[in-house]
């Protein structure tokens, strides 16, 4: 009963002053619009993508802390050397206590420096809107030292908070990114959230909320061809890769390698808070045709694996992936066979 109450008090804070950190996928690869805006268009032919993120289930009440959904689609088109990006994205923590839904576009210019070093310059402009649900929120002045948020009958305690007039916002959100790659490496950087929206719903603050903190991400990797491919046959390589990300006083670094093996891909990274060792990540994944699933769990390694019951620690989660460059039609045009790049892992 107390793990409950400090977890929807934890969520309760939000509710007068939102500073919300971006949920992030550890199968960033499958995500890449999330990531940087400059990766839209990594395939000639349409790339569907689908992600669902479960974090910490049956943590309180029987829901789910986090559960994160993504939908994208991508595709570069030559007439205009550019590839373009669509995402909708939901994240729901509390079981429905806290949810934000984004929809964005995005845009990559791509600039070929040379045979074997590119330039992909990004921009994303979208849609965010939160909602809270404000009668599922415990308050301080509710909690009583021996029946918790409910009197001995079970009806929830009076509070002294006011209810806001508006529990949802909605505004425009904007962000920017720059990739570089060749054959073997890629690395770049994004900007999320440049306008620093402010999600305040109070308006308490007399126009000094700091506003959604920017988020800056590097990335980076490389691509160790193991076995080279064919029309019948995928490629087999392994990409060790780096992901470093900082939004306001929160950030992590991702560090760990992606192997794909012809049918079947794996992979394993470890992921570090900026005070805390946060979690190891291991994948298992199967490639057919245009068909690309993969499945991953995050092991947490930090002091709340101790103070969690048993289940209820880590995160779930599933992608699946839609690659028509994969598809006969596409083959037979040879557009697979054309790229002079590092980015299978993200294909």
């Amino acid at each position: 009963m107390i793990r409950q109450i400090l977890f929807l008090l934890l969520l309760g804070f939000i509710s007068a002053d939102v500073k919300a950190q971006d949920p992030i996928f550890s199968q960033f690869y499958s995500s890449p619009l999330m990531l940087n805006p400059a990766f839209a268009g990594n395939t000639y032919a349409p790339r569907i993508a689908f992600n669902y993120r479960s974090q910490y289930p049956n943590w309180a009440d029987g829901t789910t802390a986090y559960a994160t959904y993504a939908a994208s689609y991508e595709q570069f088109i030559e007439d205009f050397n550019s590839g373009f990006g669509l995402m909708l994205k939901s994240d729901d923590a509390g079981g429905g206590l806290y949810k934000m839904t984004k929809f964005n576009a995005d845009y990559a210019y791509r600039v070929q420096v040379n045979r074997d070093f590119n330039l992909k310059f990004g921009v994303e402009a979208g849609f965010r809107q939160f909602n809270i649900d404000w009668d599922r929120l415990i308050f301080f002045d509710q909690l009583d030292e021996l029946t918790g948020a409910v009197d001995q009958a079970g009806n929830p305690n009076p509070t002294n908070e006011v209810r806001p007039e508006n529990l949802n916002k909605t505004y425009f959100d904007v962000g920017a990114g720059i990739l570089a790659y060749g054959p073997m490496f890629y690395g770049g950087v994004s900007l999320k959230h440049l306008t620093r929206p402010d999600e305040s719903i109070l308006g308490i603050n007399g126009g000094l909320n700091e506003g959604l903190a920017m988020r800056i991400s590097v990335h980076g990797g490389a691509q160790l061809t193991v076995k080279e491919g064919n029309n019948r046959t995928p490629a087999a390589f392994i990409s060790p890769n780096l992901l470093y990300i900082k939004q306001g006083d929160q950030g992590q670094l991702n560090v760990g390698a992606y192997a794909s093996m012809g049918v079947v891909f794996a992979g394993g990274w470890y992921r570090h808070a900026f005070s805390n060792p946060d979690a190891a990540i291991i994948l298992v994944g199967v490639k057919k045709d245009i068909f690309k699933i993969g499945y991953s769990y995050d092991f947490t390694v930090s002091q709340l694996q101790t103070q969690a019951s048993s289940g209820t620690n880590g995160a779930h989660e599933i992608s699946l992936v839609l690659n028509f460059d994969q598809s006969e039609a596409f083959k037979r045009r040879r557009f697979n066979g054309r790229y002079n790049d590092c980015f299978q892992i993200f294909r």
